[in-house]
């Protein structure tokens, strides 16, 4: 295909369906029916998804797990979780029932706030800019209340504002550097509506300073925008027993176990390549969560990788420690989530989602997430440093290979049969069902 297409987005979604089939694919009546096959059959719930996002052909499906046996502050949740890879919601689920004789996962919301910037120049006196702010300040409030008078009532709001100078990185740079408090809304729009509005006064009190030459009353607006590296925003999830009461089937040795689990955090706080694939599998089970519920997964791990990083050096989200014959495993993460508002009131399954964990406040999503992360975590250690981690993973890759062949009923009988004690590897596989078929 060399050809542009113009007004796209002016295209009916039948007609965008049979451009793309048209120009893209060798057989375009199989390429539409795929897409059309993917429909819901209700038209108001396929019409709600059409309208979440732009050109629009069908939906793409992504499975929908629960993990069960969650004990999380002494309360039982069954966790729902939206992801493609396999072994992710089993081992959760696991990881749920070890830890759930053992008291369970201990969750605590340390902070909530959130952040917006609105990123200036200003050519000038900084001392002069400095008592301009002062003066001015109580008006960046005044002048947002009609935006915030119904947050307020909830509870949250502006927190601070402050004049940050980043001269020291950028030549005329800075900041209205300002905290919120967006109770149980994510708050995105809430938020860069203050900032727009903090600008505006900006530019028009700057206008009118007396004390500003012409040069200085020309502040630059460069952007007005939320940032998702919330490090205030802090919740905290742990596990913790007694070393002995590790032992189970697969850890005979309580006490090494719990010092060979030690050690792998220690390698992932200080090897910046085992710390990425380490957080990886805490994101796993925390990205799970965060789709399941409606929330931007996309935010949520440039925040955390960022907060992972914040010394200098990317490392370990998560941490353990033996202390007084006492093993406690534990991560803390900021998490920007909310529970009304965007898709929470719109997506079917997202609502269905938070309905299954009791309606939860933003504060109480947090501390599931949080579990939902350690949890992934621990049991990609325990097999890393147990069994290994691909028997589980490969257990739960066979069902995908098999698939991809599509084995008839016979054949997955006996392909089961034969793996239970062979090893399990994408070539075993294609090997058996060969050999199978001929």
């Amino acid at each position: 295909m060399n050809n542009a297409v113009a007004g796209f987005s002016k295209l009916s979604k039948e007609e965008k369906i049979n451009w793309i089939a048209k120009e893209y694919f060798s057989t375009p009546s199989e390429a539409i029916a795929l897409l059309k096959n993917y429909w819901n059959s209700d038209e108001k719930i396929q019409k709600l998804h059409d309208e979440f996002i732009e050109n629009t052909i069908t939906n793409f499906y992504i499975p929908l797990g629960v993990a069960p046996n969650f004990l999380i502050n002494n309360k039982y949740s069954a966790i729902p979780m939206a992801i493609e890879e396999s072994s992710v919601v089993a081992a959760a689920s696991k990881t749920a029932k070890f830890w759930s004789t053992r008291g369970g996962f201990k969750a605590t919301v340390i902070d909530t706030e959130k952040i917006g910037q609105v990123h200036f120049i200003f050519k000038g006196d900084v001392s002069k800019l400095e008592l301009f702010f002062v003066q001015t300040k109580a008006k960046f409030f005044s002048e947002t209340e009609s935006i915030t008078k119904n947050m307020q009532k909830r509870g949250g709001g502006i927190l601070d504002i402050v004049l940050k100078d980043k001269t020291d990185l950028l030549s005329n740079y800075f900041q209205l550097h300002a905290t919120f408090e967006t109770k149980d809304s994510m708050g995105a729009n809430f938020i860069n509506s203050c900032l727009e509005q903090f600008a505006k006064t900006l530019r028009e009190e700057a206008l009118v300073y007396e004390l500003f030459t012409e040069t200085e009353k020309n502040i630059q607006i460069v952007m007005s925008i939320l940032s998702n590296y919330v490090p205030n925003c802090l919740v905290r999830a742990e596990v913790s027993c007694p070393v002995e009461d590790l032992r189970e089937k697969h850890i005979q040795n309580p006490q090494q176990f719990a010092e060979r689990f030690i050690q792998a955090i220690q390698i992932a706080e200080v090897e910046p390549y085992r710390a990425v694939t380490h957080n990886k599998g805490i994101m796993n089970g925390i990205d799970a969560v965060v789709l399941a519920t409606g929330n931007d997964f996309r935010a949520v791990e440039a925040g955390i990788h960022a907060y992972a990083a914040r010394n200098g050096k990317y490392s370990s989200l998560s941490h353990a420690k033996i202390e007084n014959g006492i093993f406690t495993f534990w991560l803390e993460i900021p998490l920007a989530l909310g529970t009304v508002g965007g898709l929470t009131s719109l997506h079917p399954l997202v609502k269905l989602a938070l309905e299954m964990l009791e309606n939860p406040s933003a504060k109480e999503l947090m501390q599931v997430v949080a579990v939902a992360g350690l949890a992934q975590n621990f049991a990609a250690l325990r097999s890393l440093t147990t069994t290994g981690i691909q028997e589980g993973h490969m257990k739960m890759h066979l069902n995908n290979i098999i698939n991809q062949f599509e084995a008839n009923d016979d054949e997955r009988i006996l392909i089961h049969k034969y793996f239970k004690k062979n090893t399990i590897s994408h070539s075993a596989v294609v090997d058996f069902i060969e050999n199978l078929r001929n």
